[in-house]
C-alpha cells in the first residue's frame, strides 16, 4: 500500500512560517521525484516546488521562489516543504505527490506525478 500522508498544515498569521512534511510508505522512496503542489481557492492544482531523486536538483515556482525551500531526507522517506513569509495569498490545500523517474532531474508537470497524498490546509490570514 502507497502512502504518503502529509502534516504540518494549519493557520498562521501573514509574515508568518510553517513547515509541512510528508512521510512516505510503501514504494521505493529514493527512486522517485517529491513534489509539492497546491490548490487556490477557487483555482487548479499548481507545481509549488518539486526536487529530485538525490536531492540535488530543485524547482520552485515564480510566486513561491525565495520564501518556500523543499528538502527530502531518503533515509525518513520525507519531504518537506519550509514555508516562510507567508501571505494571504498562500492560503491553500497543500499536496505532497510521487513521479517515478529514471534520471535525477526535477519534474513540474502534475501529469507525471501518480501518487498523491491527501493534502493539508494552509491558511494564512492577516
Amino acid at each position: 500500500q502507497v502512502r504518503l500522508v502529509e502534516s504540518g498544515g494549519g493557520s498562521v498569521q501573514e509574515g508568518g512560517s510553517l513547515t509541512l512534511t510528508c512521510t512516505v510508505s510503501g514504494l521505493t522512496f529514493g527512486d522517485y521525484v517529491m513534489g509539492w503542489f497546491r490548490q487556490l481557492p477557487g483555482k487548479d492544482l499548481e507545481a509549488v516546488s518539486t526536487i529530485s531523486k538525490s536531492g540535488g536538483s530543485v524547482f520552485g515556482s515564480i510566486s513561491t521562489k525565495g520564501r518556500f525551500t523543499i528538502s527530502r531526507d531518503n533515509a525518513k522517506n520525507t519531504v518537506s516543504l519550509r514555508m516562510n513569509s507567508l501571505a494571504t495569498d498562500d492560503t491553500a490545500m497543500y499536496y505532497c505527490a510521487a513521479a517515478y523517474n529514471e534520471y535525477d532531474v526535477t519534474l513540474t508537470s502534475k501529469s507525471r506525478f501518480t501518487y498523491w497524498g491527501q493534502g493539508t490546509q494552509v491558511t494564512v490570514f492577516s
